[in-house]
């Protein structure tokens, strides 16, 4: 087990969670449902079934190519859509 990537990966994680939609949807379910339990074990498994996919996607697109491509395209893609998020277009 690498636990440099772990905590690394679990930080930036967890600051990049807190108090975004997935959050703040979660916040109103479990104040709606009245069965916090439920809904934690729902958005728990949510995400990691997200964060699977990611894995297994992030895998398989860095065995085609090449790491550096993947870090320009995923450094324009965020430019785009800050940019689109700015312009109100998003």
């Amino acid at each position: 087990m690498d636990w440099k990537t772990l905590l690394i990966t679990f930080g930036l994680i967890f600051f990049a969670e807190l108090g975004d939609k997935t959050q703040l949807t979660t916040f109103t379910l479990a104040a709606q449902s009245k069965a916090p339990v439920a809904v934690f074990i729902g958005s728990a498994l949510a995400l990691v079934v997200s964060a699977l996919i990611g894995v297994i996607f992030g895998q398989f697109i860095s065995d085609l190519v090449p790491t550096r491509y993947i870090h320009i395209g995923a450094g324009v893609a965020f430019i785009v859509i800050g940019v689109l998020l700015i312009s109100g277009r998003l």
